[in-house]
C-alpha cells in the first residue's frame, strides 16, 4: 500500500512540468504487459522471486519505474533541446491540437515510450539469450547467474 503523499506527487509532478500524462508506474506496466506478451514462458522465471514466482509481475513493474523515470527525464531533455533549435518545426512535428501548445507533451511521451519499448525489446532478447544458454548448460549457468532473472539483468544492462 501506497502512503497517501506517493499518490499526491504525480499531480504535482505534472502540474509543474509539462511531461507526458504517463507516470513511470504506468510506462513500467505498459512495459511489462509487452515483455510478458512476447516472453511468456519466461517472464515469471526472470522476475519472480517467491516460491511460485506469482510475484513476477509485481517485480517486473518496480524493475521498470526507476528506468521509465530516467526515460522521462532523458526525453524532457533531448524535447527541450529539439524544441529550442527550431521552435516551429518542433510544434509542426509535436503539435497536435490547434495551436500546437501540446507539442512539448506529445515529444516527451513519444521518446519516453521509444525509449520503453527500446528497453522491453533488449530483455525478451536477452531471455532468449540465457534461456538457450541455461539449456546448452544449465550447471554452469545456475553457477554463473543463479536463476534467469539475475542473467536477463545482467544481460539487458550491457546493451
Amino acid at each position: 500500500m501506497l502512503p497517501l503523499a506517493a499518490l499526491s506527487l504525480p499531480a504535482v509532478a505534472v502540474a509543474d512540468d509539462p511531461t507526458p500524462s504517463r507516470n513511470p508506474q504506468q510506462s513500467a506496466n505498459a512495459t511489462c504487459k509487452a515483455e510478458l506478451a512476447k516472453m511468456a514462458d519466461t517472464f515469471k522465471q526472470t522476475y519472480g522471486t517467491n516460491a511460485n514466482r506469482s510475484n513476477a509481475f509485481g517485480k517486473c513493474v518496480s524493475t521498470h519505474t526507476a528506468t521509465a523515470g530516467h526515460a522521462a527525464d532523458n526525453a524532457a531533455k533531448q524535447c527541450k533541446a529539439e524544441q529550442a533549435a527550431d521552435e516551429d518545426a518542433f510544434v509542426a512535428k509535436y503539435g497536435t491540437n490547434k495551436n500546437g501548445r501540446n507539442a512539448f507533451g506529445k515529444c516527451v511521451s513519444q521518446k519516453a515510450e521509444a525509449a520503453g519499448a527500446q528497453e522491453a525489446e533488449a530483455d525478451v532478447s536477452a531471455a532468449k539469450v540465457c534461456k538457450a544458454e541455461r539449456k546448452a548448460d544449465s550447471a554452469a549457468f545456475r553457477k554463473k547467474y543463479a536463476n534467469l532473472g539475475k542473467c536477463v539483468s545482467t544481460r539487458a544492462k550491457t546493451k
